[in-house]
């Protein structure tokens, strides 16, 4: 890779109508909850508003339709979804499942994995989540120690992961295990999908310094799922694994998180704004408009049917930056106290409490690192 290769975005159709037609539909629907809400909605879960939008056409918008979907352009979806996050829209429910559980299905599933989980996640009403991360791994996912031994009766699967985002609220985990005996690395790695009610799995909380519950601890206690719960080919886990976090790591989530701030920024600077905010305003106005067009490239790249796993970090990689970054920034220049009541306020408060976690999400800000330099070459 010698350098960010921008991808045309081009999605098909009357795109000026699509966000015209979610934004009325956001107008009728979207929950008018507290402004605090609005920030960081990609985690916010609110499974009302998830059934109404799969009811409405927006979640499964690229799936067949004989499984519930939409049959859309994957760049039609960026411009939902990028709709989405900039209104605040409680999406955290359904996020993962159609972000990235659906098209895996689609695209390594058996035909009764198909039709067993497409048509609930395309209704916004069966939620998936990651089994990735595991104590002494993070995000080293070659270090994956939980192990899926085949038997006459199915997969008898033991071990531990963590920081699973949602795993209290969802149906079914995907998630990735060693099923070659003494086999190393990124070699010996499969993935199965597993429904959380299977006896055996316990998952335990994580609750974060603001005292929010999304981060799990899912224990594999000797748990029995059918051998039609591998999905794809046994011993290319990694393989698919790598494809299907291009999906999570390249998305408009990546640099929208504290979106919510900015607006309300805009909105309390008013029409004569203190010179510091205005260069504030500009500058963080540039800096996104920047990462927009990164990510759009990389989702024609992924629409394209290519693998943009380097570009995909980049985005990652300065979009956490970016959305980490402005709490602080925007507190330099504004007056306000800890116990201000005031709309900015309280979203400066809650996004400085949040955003170190921001990095969290997808692969630390190390690996990515190691992603990208390896890329680059220079590793």
């Amino acid at each position: 890779m010698q350098g960010f290769a921008l991808y045309p975005f081009d999605p098909p159709g009357d795109i000026s109508a699509l966000r015209a037609d979610l934004r009325t539909w956001l107008a009728d629907h979207q929950p008018r909850g507290d402004i605090v809400e609005r920030a960081n909605c990609w985690a916010s879960f609110d499974a009302g508003f998830s059934r109404a939008l799969g009811a409405a056409g927006y979640i499964g918008m690229t799936l067949p339709a004989r499984y519930g979907g939409g049959e859309r352009h994957p760049l039609e979806r960026y411009v939902v979804i990028e709709e989405l996050l900039a209104a605040g829209a409680p999406v955290g429910a359904h996020w993962i499942a159609d972000r990235q559980t659906g098209p895996l299905i689609l695209r390594y599933g058996s035909e009764e994995q198909r039709q067993r989980y497409l048509p609930g996640i395309a209704k916004g009403e069966l939620y998936a989540c990651i089994g990735l991360s595991e104590p002494g791994a993070g995000s080293d996912l070659a270090a994956v120690r939980t192990s899926a031994r085949e038997t006459a009766e199915g997969w008898r699967i033991n071990g531990q992961k963590i920081w699973t985002t949602g795993a209290h609220l969802s149906h079914v985990i995907l998630a990735l295990v060693r099923t070659e005996e003494g086999s190393e690395r990124n070699a010996g790695l499969s993935q199965l999908l597993v429904d959380l009610d299977t006896p055996g799995i316990t998952i335990r909380p994580i609750i974060d310094m603001a005292g929010n519950h999304d981060f799990n601890e899912i224990f594999f206690d000797d748990v029995l799922v059918p051998h039609g719960a591998l999905i794809g080919t046994r011993g290319e886990g990694w393989k698919q694994v790598t494809a299907e976090l291009g999906l999570e790591r390249s998305g408009p989530e990546r640099y929208l998180s504290s979106h919510a701030l900015l607006a309300a920024l805009i909105d309390a600077a008013g029409s004569d704004p203190d010179p510091a905010v205005a260069a504030l305003i500009g500058e963080l106005t540039a800096e996104m408009w920047t990462l927009r067009q990164l990510s759009m490239s990389t989702a024609a790249k992924l629409a394209a049917g290519e693998d943009p796993m380097v570009e995909a970090s980049v985005v990652k990689e300065l979009g956490n930056a970016f959305e980490q970054d402005m709490p602080r920034r925007v507190q330099a220049v504004i007056d306000c106290g800890w116990d201000d009541n005031a709309d900015l306020a309280r979203l400066l408060r809650a996004l400085l409490i949040a955003s170190p976690s921001f990095s969290l999400r997808g692969g630390t800000r190390e690996v990515i690192r190691g992603i990208i330099a390896r890329g680059l070459g220079l590793r």
